[in-house]
């Protein structure tokens, strides 16, 4: 599965897109996992300290933010999806 990285995620990612190997069917929290097991580093780029998404950080699937779909980052991902990770410019 590919994932686009955009800003300052892209140093840390080390390129605009990353392929995983995960599972098709996945949801979007283990995605997550996977990529701060991959990159360690965007750990405290995308997570608070309780392990939640900061607000102004931004996980798209097929352009819809995954923090406002019905059903969050249990949200169900496939191999054709459009993933795209984003802090907002001036988050914080």
């Amino acid at each position: 599965m590919k994932v686009s990285f955009f800003a300052t995620l892209r140093d840390i990612a080390g390129g605009k897109v990353v392929e995983f190997d995960v599972d098709h069917g996945i949801t979007a929290q283990e995605l997550l996992d996977a990529i701060i097991e991959k990159f360690p580093p965007m750990k405290k780029e995308l997570l608070n300290e309780n392990g939640e998404m900061y607000g102004h950080v931004h996980f798209f699937i097929n352009g819809r933010d995954v923090q406002f779909m019905d059903d969050q980052f249990q949200t169900k991902i496939t191999v054709d999806d459009t993933v795209n990770v984003f802090p907002a410019v001036g988050g914080g």
